[in-house]
């Protein structure tokens, strides 16, 4: 085990964990922030995408000792209000059935949009293409991102 000063959401949080344990199960079992959900283990589903200085990565196979002084931002910390433009076009247009996917979604979505502001439809299909929807919802999810991108 060993002391980890982590900066989650822009508050510094301190954690007791083995240096291997995967940011994902930091956050969820030991930070509470249960917003970031568990897919598949192997970083190819997506839905445990957050932001590492601002860069769209996945959770469950980052160690929690690779952080250091970088800054996470978890679904939780992406908007205090829920007023994001990606979370706020995805209500729009209604994106979420299930709903297990979509933190991870709009965590892809915010970095892809803040790196490029007016992408086309096949930059979006790109950028969004290792993000796993079960229910299909791609066509709404890119509706979405086209929306978020004018607000």
């Amino acid at each position: 085990m060993a002391i980890f000063n982590l900066n989650i959401n822009g508050k510094q949080q301190q954690v007791d964990v083995d240096p291997n344990t995967p940011m994902l199960w930091v956050l969820r079992d030991h930070l509470d922030l249960q917003g970031t959900k568990y897919g598949c283990g192997i970083a190819q589903c997506g839905a445990c995408t957050i932001h590492v200085n601002g860069i769209a990565t996945r959770s469950c196979q980052l160690p929690v000792s690779s952080i250091g002084n970088n800054k996470i931002t978890t679904i939780e910390g992406l908007s205090e209000t829920g007023d994001h433009p990606v979370q706020q076009a995805w209500l729009e247009h209604d994106v979420a059935q299930c709903g297990y996917c979509q933190a991870g979604q709009i965590m892809n979505a915010a970095a892809f949009l803040a790196s490029n502001p007016s992408p086309s439809d096949e930059q979006i299909e790109s950028a969004m293409s290792g993000n796993i929807c079960r229910c299909g919802t791609y066509v709404r999810i890119k509706q979405a991102i086209k929306t978020a991108s004018t607000l």
